[in-house]
């Protein structure tokens, strides 16, 4: 078929309007977000109450974050509901980058607990950065009568429904721990969920519960001074912070293993190029000698995943611990 010249002409000149203007869009799609960013400050939600482990690593990474990126990064603590209020809010705020969500593995519990939940932990966040992981540790109050887990199982026994194990809230990772210690070893310990793990070590250092699972980033200190015993490490291998304790299999209770992650969450739609940026001066922080080693000392591993590792990861922590939650009979209240 032939075509006129003409009609060539005009047929080059339509896909030229079109086109150009299409290419401008991408190009200024691919760069849609200015190269001074972050040009202003950060704000990091912490679904949790002040002093707790979660609360506790936002605040030892926070400076230095904030010295790499060239913004302060503030913290924001939203506790309440399991992490629910936090959660949504931060769901719910700009993707513009400059409202983070530090979640926990204690959120990958929330979709078991709640049938309906005001926001998709999938669909509505964007993954930035695994950044450590922790395994709990079984304390106690220095007035309890035990030395040892088998100390501590015994007096349970002896004493069904008089001692009490605290933690930060229905579902989290010590909630869960102490349910698994309850079906392995059949004793009777009621548990005692508060709005965060802050204010349970608070009531654990008072005497006021008396026991508790918990990362080592909120007691390590406590332990030191003698204010509260730990028993056992609930992983397969002793901590690098107290080498002197056992784990929970050395200890003659093999499978009880629980642990904490802490990771970085954008809102979802966060563009693509921001997450990059934030990834990079994570990695970078929690790389640097000062706050490596500090971390370390903590008693936590540093892990600093990339996006495209920690979203598979989140969905598959979602999925065992929908599992745990159903076995154990646990319900959001």
């Amino acid at each position: 078929m032939l075509v006129s010249l003409p009609l060539l002409r005009f047929r080059a000149g339509y896909a030229a309007r079109v086109a150009g203007p299409l290419l401008c869009a991408v190009l200024a799609s691919a760069s849609a977000y200015p190269a001074s960013y972050p040009d202003k400050p950060i704000r990091m939600i912490v679904a949790a109450a002040p002093g707790g482990s979660a609360d506790a690593l936002a605040r030892t990474v926070q400076p230095v974050l904030a010295e790499i990126l060239g913004q302060p990064v503030v913290i924001d603590n939203r506790a309440g509901a399991s992490g629910i209020i936090g959660i949504e809010l931060a769901a719910k705020s700009q993707p513009d980058g400059y409202t983070l969500l530090l979640n926990t593995s204690t959120h990958t519990t929330l979709p078991g607990l709640n049938a309906k939940l005001p926001f998709d932990l999938l669909k509505d966040f964007a993954p930035v950065s695994l950044i450590v992981s922790q395994a709990n540790l079984l304390v106690v109050h220095p007035s309890v009568r035990a030395s040892t887990v088998k100390d501590l199982v015994a007096l349970a026994r002896a004493k069904p429904d008089a001692l009490n194990f605290a933690s930060g809230g229905i579902g989290t990772s010590p909630h869960l721990a102490g349910e698994l210690l309850k079906l392995t070893t059949g004793i009777r310990i009621t548990h005692v969920p508060y709005k965060g793990s802050g204010p349970a070590i608070t009531d654990l250092l008072g005497g006021h519960v008396q026991m508790m699972f918990v990362g080592p980033l909120a007691i390590a200190q406590h332990i030191k001074a003698g204010r509260l015993r730990v028993l056992a490490v609930s992983a397969g291998k002793r901590s690098a912070t107290f080498p002197e304790v056992p784990t929970m299999a050395e200890a003659g209770f093999p499978g009880v293993e629980s642990g904490t992650w802490y990771g970085v969450v954008a809102p979802g739609n966060t563009p693509k190029a921001v997450i990059s940026r934030l990834y990079g001066a994570i990695k970078q922080a929690v790389h640097t000698p000062e706050l490596g080693s500090r971390l370390a000392s903590q008693g936590v591993d540093v892990v600093a995943s990339a996006p495209e590792q920690f979203g598979p990861y989140i969905r598959s922590e979602i999925a065992k611990w929908t599992k745990v939650v159903k076995a154990a009979g646990v319900r959001a209240e």
